[in-house]
């Protein structure tokens, strides 16, 4: 189907087709009871379980495509599945059945003193776009996490992933049809060309709510100055780490090179590390070293430097590179308020940590920092709706919409007031 459909010499009436068809699957949708998504869900993680062999069979394709081309190590690791990631994928689904349904949620009720009583309630989105590359495991978090909260969804994948999220997609539309909920519900465009996410930016003629980008700078870049519907995106993630005086070395350690070197490739990766003057003639070393002895680059500032002279120099650049690499930039910095400031020059407002035992300390980094998401005492690397308890994400918001940080099933509703009264006429 993908290479026939690929040749149609018109994509905008493919797209607006799929796009009318996800916007009339998108109403009885809204509607569809808690018992009948939860089935279909649990049917799709069977499914995808149960055709494991054929969706590795096929991810293998994919990945001898991209042999001896100039992708990053990062990007052919997110493009990877295995025996582990197709669990953690039917796992994934699972868990978003088990979360409570948020449509219909009342999420605020009040009596007004003219007897009117008010309710606000959790309705769907309606369409979600969602435009993403060379990450197959999306097709089933995003399918898994819109059906949930009431909404169709029309995936558009990069052609690096097309055959993996391709034999994905068919687990969930299986799981659509064992629940019988309209199987457009869940559409992959059928086409690599690039003039289908141009179609998908302008709105498919009002048939696209929201669109989630789910891919590099350029990608996220473009959809967000192109896009003609509201966007749900973060440009880059570029995540610091606060050592602060007060903190707890050995847990320091520990944290920071989890943070970097777990999953260099992925956008909760911390980029800079930055270190409170007043402990870097204790902290710095042991902290360097644990990141050089699991195959970190460390490219430090001027003050760096003097106290590890072996290190190469940070350049401005750096500051503002999302490596998505075994590479990290350090800094020296006077304590929290300078740690604020230059998070605050420098950040993409993704995710930043603190490792700190002064609860003042804690609280100013908490208060003073506008980032998604902020940890104490923790990697950065929980930075995804999976640890959050959300079950999945279909992305991490940075903007300041309703959505921000890990995009989980409630912050793909939207609401509505509900006014009851007994006959109130306004005066």
């Amino acid at each position: 189907m993908l290479d026939t459909v690929a040749q149609s010499p018109d994509i905008d009436v493919l797209m607006n087709d799929i796009g009318r068809k996800a916007r009339a699957a998108s109403r009885p949708l809204a509607f569809a009871s808690t018992e009948s998504k939860n089935k279909a869900l649990n049917a799709m993680a069977d499914a995808i379980l149960a055709r494991k062999d054929h969706i590795l069979a096929e991810n293998a394709k994919d990945l001898k495509d991209v042999e001896g081309t100039d992708m990053l190590a990062s990007f052919v690791d997110r493009l990877t599945l295995n025996d582990k990631r197709v669990a953690e994928m039917a796992d994934g689904i699972r868990a978003v059945a088990a979360l409570a349904d948020p449509v219909g949620e009342v999420i605020a009720a009040w009596d007004r003193p003219n007897g009117l009583k008010i309710e606000r309630v959790r309705t769907p989105l309606g369409v979600i776009g969602v435009i993403f590359e060379s990450r197959p495991n999306v097709t089933a978090d995003a399918g898994a996490l819109c059906l949930k909260a009431g909404n169709a969804v029309i995936l558009r994948c990069g052609s690096d992933s097309r055959r993996s999220s391709q034999a994905i997609h068919d687990c969930l539309v299986e799981g659509l049809k064992a629940a019988g909920l309209p199987e457009h519900a869940i559409q992959l465009v059928p086409v690599s060309d690039r003039a289908a996410v141009g179609a998908m930016l302008r709105g498919l003629e009002g048939n696209i709510d929201v669109i989630v980008p789910r891919g590099g700078k350029s990608l996220v870049g473009r959809v967000q100055t192109e896009a003609r519907v509201p966007v749900f995106a973060h440009l880059e993630g570029l995540c610091h780490i606060y050592i602060d005086a007060s903190a707890d070395l050995d847990m320091a350690k520990a944290i920071v090179v989890n943070a970097k070197m777990r999953r260099t490739g992925i956008c909760g990766a911390a980029e800079t590390l930055l270190v409170d003057k007043k402990v870097a003639s204790t902290h710095l070393k042991p902290l360097l070293d644990g990141l050089a002895a699991a195959g970190c680059e460390i490219r430090g500032s001027a003050d760096v430097l003097k106290l590890a002279p072996g290190l190469k120099a940070a350049t401005e650049e750096d500051w503002t590179t999302e490596y998505l690499a075994a590479i990290i930039s350090v800094a020296l910095v006077d304590g929290i308020s300078g740690a604020i400031g230059h998070i605050g020059k420098y950040s993409s407002n993704h995710t930043e940590a603190v490792i700190a035992e002064d609860p003042a300390v804690v609280e100013r980094f908490f208060t003073e920092i506008d980032s998604a998401i902020l940890l104490h005492n923790a990697s950065t690397q929980f930075a995804d709706g999976g640890e959050f308890g959300m079950g999945a994400e279909i992305g991490i918001a940075t903007g300041k919409m309703h959505a921000r940080g890990p995009v989980g099933v409630e912050q793909l509703t939207s609401f509505k007031y509900r006014v009851r009264g007994t006959g109130q006429i306004r005066p």
